[in-house]
Order: C-alpha cells, then sequence, then structure tokens
C-alpha cells in the first residue's frame, strides 16, 4: 500500500493508497499545529492503524509533499520511526520526468503541482484545477501540459475566520451553503455572502482565463470545501478530494520507478 501525506497550513492528510485494485482506501487528517511534534502524530497513526487492525508494514512506499516548511523535519522522523521508510520529499526537482511543466518550478507549491499532474494525466487535455483549501487557488496547465498560471486568494475558512476575529458583533457561522442568496437575519447574511460571493468568483475567474487565453478548459475541483460549493452549475460537477493524494503518488511513481 503507498501513502501520500499532504502538509498543509490547515491539515496533514495521510491517504493510503492500494494499487492492487486502484482504490483511495482509507484517509487521515490531522489539523496543522504550531510546535507539532513526531511524537504527536504517532499517537494518532497508531490508534488509526489499531482501529483498522493494520500494521505499519502494510505501508510500501511514501511520498510527501509539504506546503509548511517547519513540518519537513517532523514528518521525515515520522516515516522513518513509524514506518521504518524514508519518504519520497517532493520538491522543485521532482518535475523534471513528469508530462506536465512548470514556468517557475522554485515558487509553485508542492500540492498544486500535484493536483496539476494528477488532473492533466487524468483527462489529457487543458485543465484548470480549483482547490478550496486555506487559500482558493486556480492552477492553469495548456494543453501540452505547460502550467500557464496560477491565480490564489483567501479560501472560504479564511475569510470566515477573518470576518469573525476582526469584527464585534458578528458571529462564527456554519460553513453550509444557505438555500437563498438573499441573507434574512445574521447568521444566514453571512453564509449567502460567502459562499454565493465566492461562486461568483470562482465563474468570474474561469471566464476571465478563457477569454484571455481563448481556450476552454476541463474544470476539477478539489479540496475540504470543494464539496460545499454546489451551486456552482454543471460545468463545476467535477469534484475529487483525493487529487492532491493522486498527484503524489503519481509524483513518487514517476521519480521512484524511472
Amino acid at each position: 500500500m503507498f501513502l501520500s501525506i499532504d502538509a498543509g497550513n490547515s491539515n496533514i492528510v495521510f491517504g493510503f493508497y492500494q494499487q492492487a485494485d486502484d482504490s483511495w482506501e482509507e484517509e487521515l487528517r490531522i489539523p496543522t499545529k504550531k510546535g507539532m511534534k513526531v511524537y504527536d502524530l504517532e499517537k494518532k497513526l497508531a490508534l488509526f492503524f489499531l482501529e483498522k487492525n493494520w500494521t505499519a508494514d502494510k505501508i510500501d512506499q511514501i511520498g510527501l509533499s509539504t506546503v509548511v516548511p517547519d513540518l519537513l523535519p517532523v514528518l521525515t522522523r515520522l516515516c522513518l520511526g513509524f514506518f521504518r521508510k524514508t519518504p519520497y520529499i517532493i520538491n522543485e526537482d521532482s518535475y523534471g520526468l513528469l508530462p506536465v511543466k512548470a514556468m517557475n518550478p522554485t515558487e509553485i507549491g508542492t500540492d498544486l503541482m500535484a493536483n496539476i499532474t494528477a488532473a492533466y494525466l487524468r483527462y489529457n487535455s487543458a485543465c484548470i484545477i480549483v482547490d478550496f483549501g486555506t487559500a482558493l487557488t486556480f492552477s492553469v496547465v495548456d494543453q501540452s501540459g505547460m502550467v500557464t498560471g496560477v491565480n490564489i486568494f483567501p479560501g472560504i475558512k479564511t475569510a470566515i475566520n477573518s470576518l469573525f476575529t476582526n469584527t464585534a458583533k458578528l458571529p462564527k457561522v456554519e460553513l453550509k451553503m444557505p438555500e437563498s442568496a438573499l441573507g434574512k437575519d445574521t447568521i444566514h447574511a453571512i453564509q449567502a455572502g460567502i459562499f454565493y460571493g465566492y461562486s461568483g468568483l470562482v465563474r468570474g475567474m474561469i471566464e476571465a482565463i478563457e477569454q484571455e487565453t481563448n481556450c476552454n478548459y476541463q474544470v476539477i475541483l478539489t479540496g475540504g470545501m470543494s464539496s460545499l460549493m454546489n451551486n456552482l452549475g454543471e460545468r463545476f460537477k467535477t469534484v475529487d478530494g483525493n487529487l492532491t493524494l493522486k498527484g503524489i503518488y503519481q509524483i513518487t511513481s514517476f521519480n521512484l520507478d524511472k
């Protein structure tokens, strides 16, 4: 079994891929916190493996992507200690063998390159990957596999937390799409503003990119909040919550199976 580790600003996601039947069997999410220790992660992993009746030697190979530099040594020690495996660490030197090419490989996040790789390998066409994470990102790859641009916005949770933190009387609200775009009370008003506002942002950004490039793209949604964006229309129905995990596996395979 292959283990993809996607360490982001909000969560560390452990995704378990069974190559034999091409399935992502399980997923463990651990909130990202400052000063995380190997021991803290080992305890959570040990409990998870106990509940699944798994042993650590079930893992054959590990691919690791992190956009949080402080987590790299922690996760590396975790892999060496818990799994007795050295992880393949994705970085700017990992992209040379891929079918996709980045103009600025030192500047694009490894999580975004994982998204781009997985989407392009699936569709083999021009794609826009919309990732609803801590940041809302649009990654654009053309028909030839060249990454032509990335756009970054504050994510939905980031926007709501900012609103809650910086205002005296506005409450923290449940993250769900309201039925109406017209707010009837304070909570509904915030939900409508965030979700319908972000829906318009996504549609508008896709339209602007397509007009500028004179190209129609396959649009793929991913990220923790993507499943909540159910009012974007038929064109935005392709949702793959495992896209980053798949890309980590594919980038690792391109480099280790060469």
